[in-house]
């Protein structure tokens, strides 16, 4: 099975195409990439899974099951999402922030515990629970997005370009502490990034979208090695040379 399929979907918003007649499969348990400049669909590629957004034509699969949009929670249940900027919710603590699952979707897991088990595998410390976002630094907020995505542990991860506005350190840690997850627990990850260095990083496959077409997908050494076309070949002269 499949963790995500999309069937000749496309979707458009006030007369603009973001999505166009794609067709794709998303490995389960796998690392996908999808990779584009600003503006290439890549975001609503993953808002199209996630049923933040509906397909305009085309069918979107999850779990092996048509999206039902009528209930789409029991579904996002399933998947942990984080966005660049962390989204974290201001006016809560830190362990309120990882723990909003729970709420959302009425689990019984011992909320206490679980942020205990989570903060500690992104090294953050105890101290932080009862802190707001603001006293956080921006990859110490990225380690709780982290926590929050994964709190009722998801098969499916879905990442919206959540390491784009750190520092190059920082970004490297965050990418490592990825990295660490992959190799501790099977999961599917969907990753939307600019940068193809970070593909390279923690990808197994790379999807690249232009203007809302797929370019090339396939395996990452398929794509880094034997580009498909000019914009494919820019893409990776761009961030690797």
């Amino acid at each position: 099975m499949k963790a995500a399929e999309l069937f000749h979907v496309s979707h458009s918003y006030n007369g603009h195409m973001s999505i166009k007649d794609v067709s794709l499969s998303i490995e389960q348990n796998k690392t996908t990439a999808v990779i584009g400049r600003s503006g290439s669909g890549k975001t609503s590629l993953l808002q199209l899974i996630n049923g933040l957004i509906e397909p305009t034509s085309g069918t979107v699969n999850v779990f092996g099951e048509p999206v039902n949009y009528d209930r789409i929670n029991s579904a996002r249940g399933r998947m942990g999402y984080m966005v660049q900027g962390t989204g974290l919710f201001p006016h809560l603590t830190i362990d309120e922030n990882i723990a909003i699952g729970s709420k959302i979707f009425n689990s019984s897991v011992n909320t206490t515990q679980r942020v205990d088990e989570l903060m500690n595998l992104v090294g953050l410390s105890e101290k932080y629970k009862k802190k707001y976002p603001y006293e956080l630094s921006g990859g110490e907020q990225q380690r709780v997005g982290i926590c929050r995505a994964l709190f009722l542990n998801p098969p499916f991860l879905l990442m919206d370009e959540p390491l784009g506005a750190l520092d190059p350190v920082t970004r490297q840690e965050i990418q490592d502490e990825i990295l660490k997850l992959k190799q501790l627990e099977p999961r599917t990850i969907l990753l939307v990034t600019h940068d193809m260095r970070e593909a390279r990083r923690l990808a197994d496959y790379i999807v690249v979208l232009e203007k809302g077409e797929i370019q090339q997908f396939d395996v990452k050494e398929e794509v880094l090695t034997n580009p498909a076309n000019e914009v494919v070949e820019k893409l990776i002269e761009a961030s690797l040379l």
